[in-house]
């Protein structure tokens, strides 16, 4: 079986990186740009770094907003039809995951109208043309969106997220600016990057991980390890690690799959609105612990690059236990909770059932069941 790594034909990192989207654009042909970006960031200027970029070069645009921190079917029904009456040409996605998810979803759909039923872009949809071209600019260091060939959409009438994996939705172009992620909340930092800490930990002991993937993995579980705490206290290097750390989670996760941390993140989000990181870093700890033992000698490496010494004496039980213990503080010292006061008995039975059915599920080390779901949501009840 042959291996695929799929990535952006070009992306930019470093501080003052958006200076390249206008070049980009220019260089491309690009008439107007269809700016997604979230409300928050458009009322806290954070958009309009990149937009004033645009007027100062005369180049046109068109901003659309209607998108929910977990975006909804209808946030990318209401994106299609703006689309189409902007006269756009290309999409410029500035935000975190719902800014580019979003853009991916209405970028899908225009090319491939016979898919507008959004629904019907779940799983692996066959599309056949890529979307309208995508330049991603992220704003959080955490989903990596905008390297993956991911999207998840929220149906808010079943109550559920569904993943959506399509090659033909990756961004040409993504410009990694950790300026652009300077003004994030001490929160939105922890929990996006505690995020993009489970996509390493997650592609790296998935199914179908590899090693190619495994050298992206591991760098990434590195820094994100010793720079989330420092991305947390605003320290430029912190955010500056943080956002490449985020990146090299999203070139290996995106080729191979995550597990069944993401399924249950996904099904808390949809049902009690949970912040998608925040879900992620409750699960994760607990997902390590029921995988360990089918992840060979990977939790050592994982213990070794989060900074525990003497990895080497331990034994098997002891290196495991250790990088569940280093993954569990990082998230406690960020501030993340280990309980979700909404988590109710009743719940248990339909978030256990769509985790199972969910898109990561298949990836995850060791195959879990509908009561082995319900055991893990049960370890964050209050």
């Amino acid at each position: 079986m042959a291996n695929r790594i799929m990535l952006n034909q070009t992306s930019y990192h470093g501080a003052g990186a958006i200076a390249e989207i206008v070049n980009e654009a220019k260089a491309h042909g690009f008439q107007k740009a269809f700016v997604c970006s979230d409300p928050d960031l458009i009322k806290f200027n954070v958009s309009t770094k990149v937009t004033a970029l645009l007027e100062e070069a005369g180049l046109a645009y068109e901003i659309y907003s209607n998108i929910k921190p977990n975006p909804t079917i209808e946030n990318v029904q209401t994106g299609v039809e703006a689309f189409k009456a902007s006269g756009a040409d290309y999409i410029i996605a500035i935000g975190g995951g719902s800014s580019m998810d979003t853009a991916k979803a209405i970028g899908i759909i225009i090319a491939n109208p016979e898919f507008e039923d959004v629904r019907s872009l779940e799983g692996v949809a066959p599309t056949t043309k890529p979307c309208v071209p995508i330049i991603a600019v992220p704003t959080t260091a955490g989903t990596a969106a905008e390297v993956t060939i991911n999207y998840v959409i929220t149906d808010v009438e079943r109550k559920r997220k569904f993943v959506c994996v399509d090659p033909h939705d990756m961004p040409i172009i993504a410009v990694v600016d950790p300026d652009m992620m300077s003004s994030m909340p001490k929160g939105l930092t922890a929990s996006t990057g505690m995020d993009a800490l489970t996509h390493a930990i997650e592609g790296y002991t998935t199914k179908g991980a590899w090693e190619m993937t495994d050298m992206f993995h591991i760098k990434a579980i590195e820094i994100i390890g010793r720079s989330l705490r420092d991305a947390v206290a605003n320290t430029p290097k912190g955010r500056e690690d943080m956002a490449l750390g985020q990146y090299i989670a999203g070139m290996g996760f995106s080729n191979v799959g995550l597990g069944i941390a993401h399924s249950m993140a996904h099904t808390l989000g949809a049902v009690y609105d949970t912040p998608h990181g925040v879900a992620c870093a409750m699960m994760l700890p607990i997902v390590m612990e029921f995988n360990q033992d089918c992840t060979g000698e990977k939790y050592r490496e994982i213990a070794r690059v989060m900074g525990v010494k003497g990895v080497d004496e331990m034994s098997v039980e002891e290196y495991r236990k250790a990088a569940i213990n280093a993954v569990q503080q990082l998230s406690i010292d960020v501030g993340i909770p280990t309980v979700l006061e909404a988590l109710k008995e009743e719940d248990l039975p339909f978030l256990a059932e769509s985790a199972f059915n969910d898109a990561c599920a298949p990836g995850n080390p060791k195959d879990a069941s509908i009561e082995d779901f319900i055991a893990l949501f049960r370890k964050i009840m209050k």
